[in-house]
C-alpha cells in the first residue's frame, strides 16, 4: 500500500433501497471499470482493500457515507473520484475525495444530522411531539435485534430535534411536517425510525405513510457551536502543509536532457 483514498458518497432516489452489501458489489465492479490500481489484503482470498464507516440504513436517503480505500499505486484523488462516480449507479455518487493524512477517520464520525419528512402529519402536530419528546427524561422504546426484542432508552442520543416551519409553497390538503434531528453515534445506536417510535410513544404521533429518512451529514459533534463538522477536513487541512504524494502526477513533463 503507497495511498490512503477517502471517498464520500450518497444514496439518492431508489438507490436508498440499496443495501449495504448491494453497494459493496456495485462499489467493486466501479473499482475495475476505472481500472484503480487498488491494494489487496493476504491471505489465502486477497480482496480490495476498502473500509467501510458507519453505513447508513437500507432504506434511508444519505448525503454523507464514507468509505477508505488503499491503493498499491499513487493516484490524483479528484481524478480518481470522477472515473469513480462514472462507474458507478445514478445516485449512488462519489462526491468527494481526499488524500488520507490524519488516522482514525471512524473515530470522527460520532454525529448524525438527519431529515425526516413526514407526509399527512400537519406541522403544528409535529411540533407538539417534538416539545413532548424534548420534555421527557427518557423515552424507552422496543426494537426486534437477532437476539429478540430489546428495549432502550432514545432520549439521551438525542442532541436537537426540531420540526421546521411549515412549507408556504405546498398544497393545503397535502399536509407535509419535516424534522431536523442531530443524534449521537451511541451504543446500541439510536435511529431516525427509533426516534419516531419515541415521538409515537409520548405524543401518539404516527405518520399515515413510512417516513422519508435522510442523512445530511455525519462527523464530529462540535460542542460550542453544536454543529456537526466535516469529517474529511482534517485531512484537507494536512494535505494544505503536506508534499504531494510521490507520482501522483504521472502526467508531469519528463526533465528535459542537455541542450546540444
Amino acid at each position: 500500500m503507497v495511498q490512503r483514498i477517502r471517498l464520500r458518497y450518497t444514496k439518492r432516489g431508489r438507490l436508498r433501497f440499496t443495501s449495504h452489501r448491494d453497494f459493496q458489489r456495485a462499489f467493486e465492479r466501479a473499482l475495475r471499470r476505472a481500472e484503480v490500481p487498488m491494494a489487496y489484503s493476504a491471505g489465502f482470498t486477497p480482496h480490495p482493500r476498502v473500509s467501510y464507516a458507519n453505513a447508513a440504513p437500507t432504506g434511508t436517503g444519505s448525503e454523507a457515507e464514507y468509505l477508505e480505500i488503499a491503493l498499491a499505486a499513487p493516484r490524483d484523488p479528484e481524478t480518481l473520484r470522477k472515473l469513480l462516480d462514472e462507474s458507478m449507479p445514478l445516485g449512488l455518487d462519489i462526491v468527494d475525495a481526499v488524500e488520507a493524512r490524519t488516522s482514525g477517520l471512524a473515530d470522527r464520525l460520532t454525529a448524525s444530522v438527519w431529515e425526516l419528512r413526514l407526509e399527512g402529519v400537519e406541522p403544528a402536530d409535529a411540533q407538539r411531539a417534538v416539545e413532548a419528546f424534548l420534555a421527557a427524561g427518557t423515552v424507552e422504546v422496543q426494537r426486534r435485534t437477532k437476539n429478540g426484542i430489546r428495549t432502550f432508552d432514545t432520549r439521551g442520543a438525542v442532541v436537537s430535534l426540531e420540526a421546521l416551519p411549515a412549507q408556504v409553497d405546498r398544497p393545503l390538503d397535502n399536509a407535509c411536517a419535516i424534522l431536523r434531528l442531530v443524534v449521537r453515534h451511541l451504543t446500541p445506536a439510536v435511529r431516525p425510525d427509533d426516534v419516531l417510535s419515541g415521538l409515537h410513544a409520548v405524543a401518539d404521533l404516527a405518520p399515515p405513510v413510512p417516513a422519508a429518512v435522510t442523512r445530511l451529514a455525519q462527523g464530529l459533534f462540535d460542542e460550542e457551536s453544536g454543529t456537526v463538522t466535516d469529517p474529511l477536513a482534517p485531512d484537507r487541512e494536512a494535505d494544505t502543509a503536506a508534499p504531494p504524494t510521490a507520482a501522483v502526477n504521472a502526467d508531469a513533463k519528463a526533465p528535459e536532457g542537455p541542450a546540444a
